[in-house]
Order: structure tokens, then C-alpha cells, then sequence
């Protein structure tokens, strides 16, 4: 506990936005609060129509991006720079969110993870060579593919990982070498601010990179019209992200957006793995994650073991103050959030759902709660619930898991438990969501691999720092005699 008071001491309590490397002030400020306490946690000015000109102006304007082995090597730097400052960032992340701090440090780790596979990816080439006389009466021709870097990104980033959803925003522009205008969440932006100095200071060139918050028409919606913006990447809700699609006008977009994913325990499932599973996916990071399980699909006949199992297994989360290093469950993102969760276990209770652990609120934090034989109808499973919720649904068979799971409008991640090999090819077959991990929670994946939804969760356009990068580039084409 001294450490962290120590490094929350030091943290300013006024930050400034950057566009292009330098600090400005405005006398319009936003205030971001602690969800634990609602203590100040910092202020941050949002910028002028002006100030978001001189931005896009700026990174117009930079005229070469850096080399490869320059880009290997500021993303190299900002990993290692984050490994000496983790404690830091572990402390900025849970002032902003609310979460403990065994969630925060794992997410400064996950972080450095991309900017290693970003730097790693910035010294590969994504090149292929086609010999025309492969073709019938082709010429004596090669024809050769490179990639270009588009000219300017607009990210857009939520606020329930502060740090990583931003590295994966960031880290793959600068491998592939494109400007950025970041716009974070205004309820965490404090850690971008933060990330973006930390870059500047691992050698990126200042007009690669600015970072503000700002008015929603005149800075976030006027950013995503701009026609000079070649991609808007966002990560947020599903209706905000479906609403960008009607102002965006001609230019790519890469939305990642809610999920509501299934977990299925079969009837052969070693049902320890799946209790795990259920409280591991269920309530790290507060539930707060958009592959978060969110409807635990469960066979009638271990129905009543596995829910005896995983209460006992969930009660083991320690709910308390988010610095405490023995906490397994912080807050929320704020108060207001945690009412609407507490309502949509009451609207569940309500039509003959029963809660089996939690369902206590306390301000902004809510306990691990488990609800039991949930109506397949009800707005906790129909809809995201973002929090710490558990509902268990019944079904009959694989037949009936598979029908259930796709009956929701998202579509982003999927686990099922089970050892039979021939039930998990078809639930990887027939599950319509962007990822299905067998015997492992639906969020598993690597820095570097692709992530992305569809339906309600997406375009279909896939994250991660490989596709990532493949998506802020352009590839060229080109022929040569031979």
C-alpha cells in the first residue's frame, strides 16, 4: 500500500492535451474521478475547433515517417520505458477506473506485449511476388505487391482498459507509420496522456501523435467527418459505433464494438476447469471487457453441479478496495452503471431468475453476482450488461446451446468446456462470432492475433497488431519485365 501512495502522490492533478508534441491549456476542463471514492483523480482541457485544425495539419504535414528500424526502435523503447514505469501507469489505470490493481498490472503487462509485436512487425515485410507466365501466354513479367501507409488515422478509445485498448490503437500506426489523432475516453484519459509523453520520449516524432478530449460535435464527431481522416478506428458501445457509420462518410472504418459471449458447459465437461472458466471470464476486470462472459449456457444434467461449483469458486474474489493487492474485484466505471446493473438483476429476480452469490452494491462496486435459471428474454442476456454479472441459463442439449448462443444480436467471442472433440469442431463450426476457444474463457488471444466481431459486435474488420497494421496501410501494386 506505501508504494501505491507513494506514486499516487506524485501524479499531477492538471494535465494538459498535445497536438503535435506540445502542451495546451483551454479554460474548458474535464474532471475525471475516482469511481472508489469520487475523489479527483485529475483534469484534463478539452481542445478548440482550432486546436484539432493545427492537429490534422501537423500530421499532414510530417513528410516522411520514420524508417523502419527507427519505428522497431521507438516501439522498443516505449516497451521498455513501461516496464520501468509500470507502477505508475497500475495506479493511473486504477485512479481513472476503479480497478484493483492485480487487473491494472496485468494490463501495463499486456501492453508492453504489443508494443513488442508492433516492433516486431515493423521490420517485416508484407511483400509477394506473382511470375506471369504462370498464366497461359503470359508475358516474361513479375508482378510485385508493397504496402504504403494511409495518411492519417482517427482511434477512438473506450475507457474500461485505459492502457491496452490505446496500445492497440497506436503501436500498430507507428510500425506501419501512420499519424495519429487520438481521442480517448473521457471518463480514463489520463493513461493516453500519459502513453503519449512516454512516446514522445521514446523518439516518435511529434507530429505522428496528439492526443486531446474535446466537445462531441465540434471535436469527436467534427474528427470523424473530417475528409482528410483516411480510417476511423473506434472501440466503444454499439450504438455509438453504429451511429459513427452514418457521419463518417467515404473513408475505412474498424469497428469493435459490444459482445454478449456465451460460455457452454457440456455434460462431459470437467466441471472444475469450468467453474473456473465461468469466474475468471465472469468478473476479472469487473466484468468490464466486451468478450467478458456474459450467459454461461449450461447442460441440464450438471446444471446443479457446476452452479455449486462455481459459487464456491467465485466466492473466493475478494471485493474491496481497488488498492489493495489482495482485492480481486474494484468498481466499476462509475456509480450510475452499477444502478443498471443492480436493476437488471432485480428485473430478472423479478420474472423467477435467483441469485446464488452477490448482488450487493456499494456506490460504484457491485459484488460477483451469480443469478440462477435466467429467462432466456430477460435485458441481462439480451443486452450487454458491463459488470460483474454471472447468468446461468439451462439448456437441453449441444442442439440447444448452439441455437441460443447465435440467438443474440452480438457476435464477438464464444467458449465452450467439454471434452469431446466432436461437440467442439461443431460449436467452432457453427457458432456465428468473431472467436470460439474450447475449454478457455472467450476472450483468450495474443497481442498479434486477429480480434474482431460480427453482427452487433463489429464489421467484421479484424484487430490485433497484424491486422491492424494490414488495415492502415494500402498495397500497391507493381510489374517489372524478367
Amino acid at each position: 500500500m506505501s508504494q501505491a501512495t507513494d506514486i499516487t502522490q506524485q501524479l499531477p492533478l492538471a494535465w494538459p492535451s498535445y497536438i503535435a508534441g506540445k502542451p495546451v491549456q483551454t479554460g474548458d476542463t474535464l474532471e475525471v474521478r475516482y469511481p472508489w471514492d469520487d475523489s479527483l483523480t485529475g483534469t484534463l482541457p478539452r481542445i478548440t475547433p482550432d486546436q484539432l485544425e493545427q492537429a490534422i495539419e501537423a500530421a499532414l504535414g510530417q513528410a516522411q515517417p520514420p524508417t523502419r528500424n527507427e519505428r522497431y526502435e521507438i516501439l522498443m523503447r516505449a516497451r521498455d520505458l513501461l516496464a520501468a514505469r509500470a507502477d505508475e501507469f497500475a495506479n493511473l489505470i486504477r485512479l481513472e477506473s476503479g480497478l484493483c490493481m492485480r487487473e491494472t498490472r496485468y494490463e501495463v503487462g499486456r501492453a508492453q506485449e504489443v508494443f513488442k509485436f508492433a516492433a516486431a512487425e515493423a521490420l517485416r515485410d508484407d511483400e509477394n511476388i506473382f511470375s506471369c507466365d504462370a498464366a497461359r501466354n503470359g508475358p516474361a513479367r513479375k508482378i510485385f505487391t508493397m504496402r504504403e501507409p494511409l495518411g492519417l488515422v482517427a482511434a477512438i478509445t473506450p475507457f474500461n482498459h485505459p492502457l491496452n485498448q490505446v496500445a492497440h490503437k497506436l503501436a500498430p500506426a507507428i510500425a506501419a507509420g501512420v499519424p495519429v489523432l487520438l481521442k480517448p475516453s473521457s471518463k480514463t484519459p489520463l493513461t493516453a496522456i500519459r502513453l503519449t509523453e512516454l512516446l514522445y520520449e521514446a523518439g516518435l516524432p511529434p507530429a505522428m501523435l496528439s492526443t486531446f478530449v474535446g466537445d462531441r460535435k465540434t471535436i469527436t464527431e467534427a474528427l470523424v467527418r473530417e475528409p482528410r481522416v483516411d480510417l476511423v478506428t473506434f472501440t466503444g458501445g454499439t450504438g455509438p459505433g453504429k451511429h459513427l457509420t452514418t457521419i463518417a462518410g467515404y473513408k475505412k472504418l474498424c469497428l469493435e464494438l459490444g459482445g454478449n459471449a456465451p460460455l457452454i458447459v457440456l455434460r462431459d465437461a470437467d466441471l472444475d476447469l469450468a467453474a473456473t472458466l465461468a469466474t475468471e471470464g465472469s468478473f476479472r476486470n469487473s466484468g468490464q471487457r466486451c468478450t467478458a462472459v456474459k450467459r454461461i449456457l449450461v447442460e441440464e444434467a450438471v446444471l446443479d453441479e457446476f452452479t455449486a461449483r462455481f459459487v464456491a469458486r467465485a466466492g473466493e474474489f475478494a471485493v474491496g478496495d481497488p488498492a489493495d493487492e489482495a482485492t480481486r474485484i474494484g468498481t466499476v466505471i462509475d456509480e450510475p452503471a452499477a444502478i443498471v446493473l443492480e436493476e437488471r438483476v432485480a428485473k430478472a429476480v423479478a420474472a423467477g431468475a435467483e441469485v446464488s452469490l452477490g448482488g450487493q452494491r456499494n456506490g460504484a462496486q457491485l459484488e460477483p453476482t451469480i443469478i440462477a435459471n435466467v429467462p432466456r428474454d430477460a435485458e441481462m442476456v439480451c443486452e450487454e450488461s458491463f459488470g460483474p454479472l454471472a447468468p446461468i441459463l439451462p439448456v437441453r442439449d449441444l442442439d440447444d446451446a448452439i441455437a441460443l448462443a447465435n440467438a443474440s444480436d452480438f457476435g464477438l467471442s464464444s467458449g465452450v468446456v467439454t471434452n469431446d472433440m466432436a461437440a467442439a469442431i461443431r460449436v467452432v463450426k457453427e457458432l456465428k462470432t468473431g472467436a470460439v476457444n474450447v475449454n478457455q474463457v472467450p476472450g483468450f488471444r495474443m497481442e498479434c492475433s486477429p480480434f474482431g466481431g460480427v453482427k452487433d459486435s463489429g464489421l467484421g474488420i479484424k484487430e490485433g497488431v497484424i491486422e491492424a497494421m494490414k488495415f492502415m496501410t494500402t498495397t500497391k501494386t507493381f510489374s517489372l519485365p524478367w
